[in-house]
């Protein structure tokens, strides 16, 4: 009898059990090569897990990342994901997609191009998420750069500059400008003489003339680098004139100062910054294709037991039908807005933790338009703008430049205010208040526009919100684990609303359970 290939048991495998098992005995015949450890921090030999069962409840980044981790150890993985798709609230929406909200059904109306669409969820991925970073390029996703910020992207403030809106250029430069003259002034007025020594001074003048673009006599009179009046913002042929100083006034009583201007510069803002090419579901959909099948859909969890050698998980299939799953262990996903009205027998002291996390009442609003029309008339490729409206942001395309249309984020919401009053309107509600408050930024604005969508993460089923609020004390109590019980998910770290939160703590349920397992 022939021994058979490895192409040949692959097939075999393929035709029995799918896609997903293919990939797992690839990975354990050593066939994806060495970038398929570079994703995770985890060391669980393989076949270490044999004999263990670990039910997983739900299938955002963090459950798919903990079984795919467990299942190449040998584990049984089971993962009930009430939902009909995997994800979580990695949602990428296109046209032809269906969203659905508490008694609310929006069809995704935005044309098949590969550049037309919106990531509902997170968006951007920081240079410093390695573990993100490390899936992405173990699983062969293509990464391009996303912008924050953008020079030429507007701030908005309505009580201010007459209700115009002033490009972030002209705002950055002015304030280094002014800022940069009143503490030269300091300097030479003798303020600082008990800090500065006389060699302290003049470096200090060099320095404040230099980042302000101050003259020989250290005053702001204003600076190129806000660039040139007219249309085409650089000095041309000709110099012309430089952009006249905005008013110090206007710019200390608007909004922008508190946070919006040095936005970039929190850690997890800051550039480089990334994004999968043709959208963030690109990483739910690596994981599914290896473990798809370890996944029961539309399986709504309706209890969480203890027994004496593991858990009992109450569920209710697609069918309506009531079933059980036992198992040795449990890592739980689920948010806690919804984990906490779901029968348990966590500890009072979990419990406690659970109905003290409180999620973000996030919204964001998204519009195809049907030209690039702030490419064509402004000038920016990539980036954010900022209102002190209740959309909050805009943000412009990092992908598909100078391509007939485009798909933009009109509003992303995230105070709570803000929140609640859009996720109480209807989808048509949303879009006409939207393009209502982007007007003053874009003259024309509402036509402009094809179409759009939107999504209120509060009323999401089984998800009740966008993001935990930062809550140490509750994560910390969680992540030590209940008995057979873990948690995971964002929820968990200190890195809330960041996948490479969900991640990490997928890899400490995982490790803490398998470290259980083998008494190590």
């Amino acid at each position: 009898m022939r021994k058979p290939t490895r192409r040949t048991l692959l097939r075999s495998i393929g035709a029995a059990a799918g896609s997903a098992a293919v990939y797992r005995t690839m990975d354990a015949l050593g066939m994806l090569g060495a970038g398929a450890a570079q994703a995770a921090t985890l060391d669980l030999a393989p076949g270490s897990g044999e004999g263990g069962h670990v039910v997983i409840l739900g299938a955002g980044v963090s459950g798919l990342a903990a079984a795919w981790e467990m299942s190449r150890a040998g584990w049984h993985c089971t993962i009930l994901e009430a939902t009909e798709r995997p994800g979580g609230r990695n949602q990428t929406a296109r046209g032809g997609d269906v969203l659905n909200e508490r008694g609310m059904r929006q069809d995704v109306c935005f044309d098949p191009e590969d550049h037309l669409y919106a990531n509902l969820g997170p968006a951007r991925i920081p240079y410093h998420h390695r573990t993100v970073l490390g899936y992405c390029k173990a699983f062969g996703i293509d990464l391009e750069v996303f912008t924050n910020d953008n020079r030429a992207a507007l701030f908005h403030d309505r009580a201010r500059f007459g209700g115009r809106p002033v490009v972030a250029r002209r705002v950055l430069t002015d304030l280094r400008g002014y800022v940069a003259e009143l503490l030269a002034k300091a300097v030479d007025r003798g303020a600082l003489d008990a800090e500065l020594t006389a060699d302290d001074k003049e470096s200090v003048r060099a320095m404040l003339t230099s980042f302000g673009g101050l003259k020989e006599d250290r005053s702001y009179a204003g600076t190129n680098r806000a660039g040139h009046q007219g249309a085409t913002v650089h000095a041309g042929l000709e110099a012309g004139d430089t952009e006249e100083r905005l008013d110090f006034g206007e710019l200390l009583g608007a909004d922008f100062w508190p946070y919006k201007l040095h936005f970039s510069h929190f850690l997890n803002q800051n550039p480089t910054l990334f994004q999968p090419v043709g959208g963030m579901d690109a990483i739910v959909r690596a994981f599914a294709e290896r473990i798809g099948d370890l996944v029961r859909y539309e399986c709504i969890v309706e209890q969480i037991r203890r027994e004496d050698h593991g858990v009992r998980i109450v569920y209710r299939g697609p069918d309506g039908a009531e079933r059980t799953v036992r198992a040795d262990y449990a890592i739980c996903t689920i948010p806690a807005p919804v984990l906490k009205d779901i029968p348990n027998d966590f500890s009072s002291e979990m419990r406690a933790a659970i109905e003290s996390l409180d999620f973000v009442e996030a919204v964001k609003v998204a519009f195809q338009a049907r030209r690039r029309f702030w490419e064509d008339d402004s000038a920016i490729y990539g980036g954010i703008s900022w209102t002190d409206g209740d959309i909050t942001q805009i943000w412009y395309p990092c992908n598909g430049y100078q391509r007939p249309k485009g798909v933009l984020v009109g509003a992303y919401i995230w105070s709570s205010g803000p929140g609640r009053r859009y996720s109480a309107m209807s989808a048509p509600e949303r879009l006409r208040a939207a393009l209502e408050e982007g007007e003053p930024l874009h003259p024309g604005y509402a036509g402009e526009m094809e179409c759009g969508i939107s999504r209120a993460w509060l009323n999401v089923p089984f998800q009740h919100g966008g993001w935990p609020r930062a809550n140490p004390q509750a994560a910390a109590t969680l992540r030590r684990g209940d008995g057979p019980f873990r948690f995971a998910g964002d929820q968990v770290t200190a890195l809330p609303g960041w996948q490479e939160g969900a991640l990490l703590a997928a890899h400490a349920a995982a490790e803490a359970i398998h470290r259980q397992f083998t008494g190590r």
